[in-house]
């Protein structure tokens, strides 16, 4: 029985979790190791800022190199349908299997105030909503929108009280996704005309047990963790969490575990391996699930990492739209990275490295064998891109030696 972990053990456990420490594939990769990464990751967050990728492709292709993203399409978005849209841990992609273990979610209703007023005070303007669905669906919210007035005067989502009462019903479950158009904008039906009738006729699982499932989702994703990780990852009630966490403990489900620097007592999924050696090369997206809680990307790779988007640019540090750079264990850089794609160029607006403890300095890589590492990595995830080539970074502590490898490089300018 395992009580006592090293950072090292508990770093390389939540990367092979997370399927880092699996071997890329040596063809094009199929649906077959697609499902794989899905069965690792339980989920994919989404995002619509696409100044380099969509968030949700990136993360696959971390795990497997270069894909074609129209199988993570198909899978969510065409028949048999494998993954839905709904709000897990984010807006994410989710295995079907899982719906009916966030129906509680669906029947709490605790979504934003603006959606749960107008559910409150204008029950009419959902009901009319829902049946425009009804009766056209596929559709956007846009296309039933009509003469309802848009908010104006506030920064950020100014909905329109259609626009609302959509995403109200879409939080419910009454509403879901069938696709995604080309502008990005959710595509609504009714669940029963886009989601497999074996998912839609599951039973629906008392609270507890929704809540015990989707904490041993997350634990098997992450391998090893807190509390505060296990409930974040689909963001399962503190409470609840709290329970389902005891719960798994007693079945054995989860195994204590102390690991080194922790303050936090922490949880091993029982089917958690600790590889040897990790040998990851990958750009992460800043919307991983190996990295979306900050948190514990400081305690499982002293790494401090924030998205600076929503920063003012006088303001940022890194840049806006950084990718940290996994290398064997550890992250050990950081670039900003912009996929222009009228130029057919990868630009790099900053590079930076990771400075290494001096306790750590023992086997770490050297500033060339990242450089190299990235070189090799930049190529490859450029040509993923549909980009052609890659340039020179434009500033951070990295950019002149970067830059020099990269000018060096074939087909590089």
């Amino acid at each position: 029985m395992v009580d006592t972990l090293s950072l090292a053990q508990a770093r390389r456990i939540a990367l092979a979790a997370q399927g880092f420490a699996d071997p890329l594939p040596t063809g094009t990769p199929d649906r077959r190791l697609l499902r794989r990464v899905l069965g690792r990751t339980g989920l994919l967050q989404i995002d619509s800022v696409n100044v380099v990728q969509r968030a949700h492709y990136v993360p696959v292709y971390s795990r497997l190199g270069a894909y074609p993203t129209e199988l993570l399409d198909r899978l969510a978005y065409e028949r048999p349908r494998e993954l839905f849209e709904y709000w897990a841990h984010e807006a994410s992609l989710v295995p079907v299997g899982l719906q009916p273990a966030l129906r509680w979610r669906m029947e709490d209703g605790a979504a934003w105030g603006s959606m749960v007023r107008l559910a409150r005070d204008k029950p009419q303007v959902i009901k009319s909503v829902l049946d425009e669905v009804r009766d056209k669906g596929p559709v956007t919210a846009a296309q039933i929108e009509g003469d309802v007035a848009r908010r104006t005067g506030n920064w950020g989502w100014n909905w329109s009280e259609t626009k609302i009462a959509i995403e109200w019903l879409f939080y419910r479950g009454e509403v879901t996704v069938v696709r995604r158009n080309g502008s990005f904008a959710r595509v609504y039906d009714l669940p029963e005309r886009v989601l497999p009738p074996a998912v839609l006729d599951a039973p629906t699982p008392p609270r507890e047990e929704a809540h015990r499932e989707l904490i041993r989702v997350a634990a098997r994703a992450m391998g090893v963790a807190v509390e505060t990780d296990l409930r974040d990852y689909f963001r399962v009630p503190v409470a609840d969490a709290k329970q389902a966490i005891a719960d798994l403990v007693e079945a054995g489900g989860l195994v204590p575990v102390a690991v080194e620097g922790w303050k936090q007592p922490a949880y091993l999924h029982p089917e958690a391996r600790i590889p040897r050696r990790v040998s990851a090369a990958a750009l992460l997206s800043p919307f991983d699930p190996l990295i979306w809680e900050r948190a514990r990307v400081a305690r499982l790779f002293e790494f401090g990492y924030r998205i600076e988007i929503y920063t003012p640019a006088a303001k940022r540090i890194f840049g806006y739209y950084v990718l940290p750079f996994l290398l064997g264990d550890r992250l050990v850089a950081r670039l900003d990275l912009k996929a222009d794609r009228k130029a057919g160029v990868l630009r790099i607006p900053a590079a930076w490295i990771e400075p290494v403890p001096a306790r750590l300095h023992k086997g770490a890589a050297t500033p060339d064998e990242v450089v190299d590492a990235l070189v090799v990595e930049l190529a490859r995830f450029a040509g993923w891109l549909g980009l052609s080539a890659v340039a020179p970074p434009d500033s951070g502590d990295l950019a002149d030696r970067l830059g020099k490898a990269l000018v060096s490089a074939a087909g590089v300018r």
